[in-house]
Order: C-alpha cells, then structure tokens, then sequence
C-alpha cells in the first residue's frame, strides 16, 4: 500500500498545521478521512471532503487529487479535473447542506422547547400566582404550593425517563456509586439517610443523593 504521509507532513509544514489531529479538527473531517488520504485511498473519499482538505492545504481540488492518486493523472486522462465552475457548486451545495442542518437543529429544539413546556403548563400558569399570594399572606402554609412544584417536575422527569435514586428522609444501605456523603466517612452497606434526592436516567448517573450517617 502507498504512503502518502511524508507529502501530506511537507503540505501541513506549509500552512503551519502541526499534526494529523489539527489538521482533522481545521478541515472539519474525520481522522479516518486523513488516514485515507494518507492511504492514497481517494475513490474512499467524498468530492466534499477533499474539497474541505485543499481549502485548509490551500491547493487546488485537482493539486490534491494529483498528488494522492495512486495512478498517475495523464493529461488525457478519461476523468475530467473539476472545473472552477464545478467547484464553485460544490462549495454552494456545501453551505445549503449546512444552512439545512442549521434549520433542522432549530427545528428540533423548538419541538423539545415546545413539548416540555407543555408538561410544565401548570406550573407556568399557576405558580406566579401562588408565589405572589405567598408573598402577600406569610402564614400561608407551604404544603398548598408545593404540588403546583412537584407534580408538573414529576410528569417532566417520567417523560425523560428520568428516577429518583431514593425519597429525600429515607434509610438505605451506602453505595459510593450512588451516594454522596455530606460528611464524615462510611463503608459500604452502612445505614444512610439521604438529605437530598439524586437521579438516574435508565442505566446513566446524572447527580448522586447526598446522604448522611444516621
């Protein structure tokens, strides 16, 4: 197998790119792409990822393919060199591709904004009320307000697919995965009380419950 390495290294010198790696991360290309291009290995490779490797090489598209093909280009050759024109709407095609990706990322946010929002509706609606009526009336007791908290939180972790480790006040037995010490130190299976509630989403830990010694 060809190795194209030493000429790809003299083309990086030229621009200053310091590694493989950079190179990967300016060109926006996977290093697996690099290591084809390396390879010689172009017919592997989309028009738009060499495309994206001579902008940063600063070559031209045809530059590039001459000099990681395998077969000497003749200039008879049957495969036609990209014409200016050809690269041009491939650059075009390029920013479209982009500009879609742009509007489907904004789409799909706005339907996640959207459908959690839905889920908190009763919350939205009905705790600035309650916070001001709290604010007005101190004697107000909080056990009226918190389900405007707890039950819409509820229906939004069940939708995320979203667990409680284990209810704030309730005894369990320690596990360093799980639980957080607040303070002093336990062994595992020691009794613990748990201060504060931590959550699991399926089988991925997102916060550990701050527990204590009892």
């Amino acid at each position: 197998m060809t190795n194209y390495t030493e000429k790809l290294q003299n083309l990086m010198q030229r621009v200053n790119v310091s590694s493989f790696k950079a190179l990967s991360r300016d060109a926006g290309v996977s290093e697996r792409q690099i290591l084809r291009l390396r390879q010689g290995k172009l017919e592997q490779m989309r028009v738009e990822v060499l495309l994206k490797l001579s902008q940063v090489l600063q070559v031209s598209l045809s530059e590039l393919v001459e000099t990681f093909s395998p077969v000497p280009i003749a200039p008879d050759s049957q495969a036609p060199v990209p014409t200016h024109q050809e690269i041009a709407n491939l650059k075009t095609e390029y920013q479209r591709s982009l500009l879609q990706l742009q509007q489907q990322r904004e789409a799909l946010q706005q339907e996640f904004q959207q459908s959690s929002l839905q889920l908190l509706e009763s919350l939205l609606l009905q705790w600035p009320t309650a916070a001001q009526r709290a604010t007005e009336n101190p004697q107000l007791a909080a056990v009226k307000i918190v389900p405007l908290v707890q039950k819409p939180l509820e229906k939004l972790l069940q939708a995320w697919g979203i667990e409680a480790i284990a209810p704030v006040g309730s005894e369990v037995s320690y596990n360093p995965q799980l639980h957080q010490l607040i303070e002093g130190t336990a062994q595992p299976g020691d009794l613990v009380k748990v201060r504060y509630i931590g959550y699991l989403q399926g089988d991925k830990l997102l916060y550990r419950a701050k527990v204590s010694l009892i």
